[in-house]
């Protein structure tokens, strides 16, 4: 999204809330803060095999797959590595958006593919205005991180044991 793609509002909450309710960053939040999230939230279009964003651009939105399928792939080297897949309903760019360090992968769309996105300068922005939903979010987003870094940490140490009895 770092190349200004066009963004617009939702106009129908009813069609949205059940997805953020599966957010694990929007956990917690009460109907008013919900209501709240949601008008902060834009939806865009990418057409299949346009890039959301690439290695080295800044963080710029968290991203949620409302339909279609994005592909995240690491560059190690000359290779490129598909690290994963993130299918409808389903939450990615947070870390990123809360960081200070350009991408270090690239997201492709699989297919057509509408994403709901709340920019990083708008949640950013809730500090200033909202603190406690701000600190819900964030609190949301280190937790969801460290439920990640927890299940990398798990991989890397079935291979580490894996390798070390041969």
């Amino acid at each position: 999204m770092n190349k200004a793609k066009e963004s617009r509002p939702f106009l129908n909450i009813e069609t949205i809330l059940p997805i953020l309710d599966e957010i694990s960053i929007f956990a917690g939040l009460n109907e008013s803060q919900l209501y709240r999230v949601f008008h902060l939230l834009e939806l865009v279009n990418y057409k299949k095999g346009e890039f959301i964003f690439e290695t080295g651009d800044q963080p710029s939105h968290i991203y949620i797959v409302k339909k279609g399928l994005v592909k995240l792939m690491l560059n190690v080297g000359t290779f490129k590595i598909e690290k994963a897949l993130f299918k409808e309903g389903e939450c990615f760019g947070e870390s990123a958006a809360i960081g200070i360090m350009p991408h270090i992968a690239d997201t492709i769309a699989v297919k057509d593919t509408e994403l709901i996105v709340i920019s990083r300068k708008t949640l950013l922005n809730l500090f200033e205005t909202d603190k406690e939903l701000f600190g819900i979010l964030i609190l949301n987003i280190a937790r969801e991180l460290s439920r990640r870094l927890h299940y990398t940490e798990d991989i890397l140490l079935h291979y580490v044991g894996t390798t070390a009895k041969t």
